[in-house]
């Protein structure tokens, strides 16, 4: 199941989560966000356990893309106690994403 977080839950479930958190910044309007979404949630199940996987969406949470810096959508920010420590602009394959998750496992 992907975990959806909004600017409200944010802080607990990802700058306080005691392991990695990758976030996917998306918007439903969004084509490259469709291309990307489908490798997200296999991710989530691949890395179970090892690197909590969400997703936001900006139209709805609108605070925390801002706080980022997130100017394009989809953006992937992966967070290791509390701070942003990489992160992929656009649709990429899905080695990218798993080659950025084992770099900071």
């Amino acid at each position: 199941m992907m975990l959806e977080v909004t600017d409200g839950t944010f802080e607990a479930e990802i700058l306080q989560s005691e392991i990695p958190a990758l976030v996917d910044f998306w918007a439903p309007w969004c084509s490259p966000c469709k291309m990307v979404g489908p490798i997200i949630e296999q991710l989530s199940t691949e890395f179970a356990g090892q690197v909590k996987i969400a997703k936001m969406n900006v139209d709805q949470a609108p605070m925390t893309p801002t706080r980022y810096g997130i100017r394009g959508i989809p953006t992937v920010i992966l967070f290791k106690g509390g701070q942003e420590v990489d992160k992929i602009v656009g649709a990429v394959p899905k080695n990218k994403f798993v080659d950025l998750i084992k770099k900071h496992l």
